[in-house]
């Protein structure tokens, strides 16, 4: 399959999922700590809970951030004695769904966190509703870490090296791709260091062509 290659022109065009990926050479000069949330990736966007595109209504639009941890001093706040951090169920790399109370089989170490958003339709029991400060309109959050389960879709299989949350297939547009880390609460100053080169990110030729553009 050709593809085409964007990197600072990026800006100029909207991802879909599946139909894209990313090159990326990382230098981490300091991470800072556990609570150092270094994400590789961290991607994102906006659509409504029954998967229309947002409009401008914060009261109903819902911000969407999956986020890769590979800071390997991060643990999983997902365990079976915590399942308000999990989400509802994983979908494993068979397609097979396992939920979060299936305390053999799910999981557990393959996620950091996941919150919910404060406008979600329907909230099952055991939930956490994300920080409703950082953001003006609702937002969900996943923050996974290295895994097996991971590894089969090109992240890294362990720490020092996704979630899908189960909707009818839809067009995924993706505004914004991130590398870089926010550090957690911490009780003293904290400098975190790194350098990024080789940021590409490849898009099959067919699909470039006929891309949503910005303008």
């Amino acid at each position: 399959m050709k593809e085409k290659t964007y990197g600072q022109e990026v800006a100029q065009s909207l991802l879909e999922s599946p139909n894209f990926k990313v090159n990326v050479t990382l230098d981490v000069k300091q991470g800072r700590g556990p609570n150092s949330q270094f994400y590789l990736l961290d991607i994102g966007s906006y659509w409504k809970n029954n998967g229309d595109p947002c409009d401008g209504d914060v009261l109903t639009n819902v911000t969407r951030y999956s986020k890769m941890i590979i800071n390997p001093a991060t643990t999983s706040w997902c365990r079976a004695d915590n399942l308000v951090s999990c989400p509802p169920y994983h979908v494993s790399h068979t397609g097979e769904k396992i939920y979060k109370n299936e305390t053999s089989r799910f999981p557990y170490f393959a996620y950091h966190l996941y919150c919910s958003p404060r406008n979600a339709n329907y909230l099952e029991e055991r939930y956490d509703i994300c920080d409703p400060y950082s953001n003006p309109q609702a937002q969900e959050l996943v923050q996974i870490l290295p895994h097996p389960e991971r590894a089969m879709h090109g992240y890294p299989e362990k720490q020092g090296d996704g979630w899908d949350p189960g909707t009818e297939p839809a067009r995924r547009l993706w505004s914004s791709i991130n590398v870089g880390t926010k550090i957690y609460v911490s009780s003293t100053g904290m400098i975190a260091e790194w350098s990024i080169s080789d940021f590409d990110i490849l898009v099959p030729e067919d699909v470039a062509s006929s891309g949503v553009s910005f303008d």
